[in-house]
């Protein structure tokens, strides 16, 4: 299958440009795609463009990414209804620094003639003067044509209320130009003839095939993904808590998996297409063992372990599913034990979290009152109700239940510091003893 047809059945292919299909018939074409680096993480909206890249190295083409140490400078106003925050060149080379390792993880930087290759435009900005770049490329371009862009008309228009927007600054006009000539240099200097992305960077990608035309009377080419979008609509890499990073220290292996998890039937049907390498047959599969027995979540288990164990490692995989299960009252002491710090934390991240001394702990009568008076009150209000709910078999501490409300206070402490409580079914408290 070649590369605009496994696309195309993935449902991730949004429009080429005429001759494309041709180009990439013809033999090895080289194609790039560029990632500004405005974090030190890439999230997960991102992956499913780093999966064009992906997908032209698996069909015998050679990947390039080019880090944009210069363009992330500016800002890409694609898609955005307010200029971004400049960013100073130390914050820069970290965060160009930390998205190289990960794309590193998803490209073959070994496959012989198609090895994967990373790029820095700030290599070939830096000596450019202001004035040299008026001449050797601005000239090329009409204001005409660059104002007829869908991202610059959208920031210069009146919105739907008839109010003006912010606007857009003569720094964020030109980056089409900065990213037009990216695409003109990897022209003339690595025979890139191809340039990805997602779909609201059709303008800017047009821009340097049309650049191409104009210095080097050239024939360059554009393929753009789908932008990957939630049932509702809106953009997807978020979550009520923020974007969903691919750094473990943004976003946690438990919560990166339970993101997955979580998915509705409808995304997790649209996005295993997208998000995993999974072959078409097993796709579905799985697809049409999922809708037999939905309640099962078939679907949104196999694309969170796929992309879990890719992204982080098939370790934290198994310790999410692990941790997921604690949760859902299948684990057990040895699980508690067997998990992480940091996993331990993102698990019971939200749920009420209460300190005590480690005096205090070891001083305590019985349970009761290591659950009414030592905690504040927090986990029961009174020593009454303490006994009552013990009685009635309703509290656990580390997933063993408590069978008196006298019981000594001799409970192994997870990582020599931690007791997690149960009290009913779903409430949760993780006691800190200092």
């Amino acid at each position: 299958m070649n590369l605009i047809e496994e696309l195309r059945w993935r449902g991730m292919l949004h429009d080429f440009m005429p001759g494309t299909e041709e180009q990439l018939a013809s033999g090895m074409t080289t194609g790039y795609i560029g990632f500004d680096p405005t974090a030190s993480s890439l999230h997960i909206g991102n992956l499913a463009t780093i999966m064009l890249l992906v997908h032209l190295q698996r069909a015998g083409h050679k990947p390039v990414a080019l880090v944009g140490g210069a363009t992330g400078m500016i800002g890409d106003p694609s898609g955005k209804s307010a200029e971004r925050n400049l960013l100073d060149e130390e914050t820069l080379r970290r965060n160009q620094e930390g998205i190289k390792a990960q794309l590193e993880k998803f490209l073959d930087f070994n496959a012989g003639a198609n090895s994967a290759e990373i790029v820095n435009n700030y290599d070939w900005f830096k000596e450019f003067s202001f004035l040299g770049f008026l001449r050797e490329v601005g000239k090329h371009l009409t204001v005409n044509y660059m104002m007829a862009k869908d991202s610059v008309k959208k920031r210069i228009s009146a919105d739907e209320d008839g109010d003006r927007a912010e606007g857009l600054s003569y720094t964020e006009f030109t980056y089409q130009l900065i990213q037009g000539y990216d695409f003109y240099h990897l022209y003339k200097n690595k025979g890139v003839r191809l340039q990805m992305g997602a779909s609201d960077q059709w303008g800017n990608i047009t821009t340097g095939t049309e650049l191409i035309r104009r210095i080097d009377g050239g024939k360059a080419y554009a393929l753009v993904g789908k932008l990957v979008t939630k049932s509702d609509g809106t953009k997807f890499g978020k979550s009520e808590g923020g974007n969903i990073w691919l750094d473990p220290n943004f976003t946690s292996p438990y919560k990166f998996y339970q993101f997955w998890l979580n998915l509705s039937d409808e995304e997790a049907e649209k996005l295993i297409k997208v998000y995993t390498l999974l072959p078409q047959e097993e796709i579905e599969r799985l697809t049409e063992e999922h809708k037999q027995a939905p309640h099962l979540r078939v679907l949104q288990k196999a694309l969170a372990k796929d992309v879990t164990i890719r992204v982080h490692s098939e370790e934290d995989y198994l310790a999410a599913v692990d941790a997921s299960e604690i949760l859902f009252g299948k684990g057990d002491l040895e699980t508690l034990k067997g998990l992480k710090e940091e996993m331990l934390l993102s698990v019971f991240e939200g749920v009420p979290q209460i300190e005590v001394s480690k005096t205090a702990y070891t001083e305590t009568a019985g349970v009761s009152d290591l659950l009414s008076d030592l905690t504040g009150g927090l986990v029961f209000e009174s020593k009454g109700e303490a006994k009552r709910m013990i009685k009635n078999g309703g509290v656990s501490i580390n997933r063993q239940k408590v069978n008196s409300p006298d019981e000594a206070v001799n409970y192994e402490l997870l990582q020599g510091k931690y007791l997690v409580v149960q009290k009913g079914k779903k409430n949760y408290y993780l006691i800190t003893v200092n």
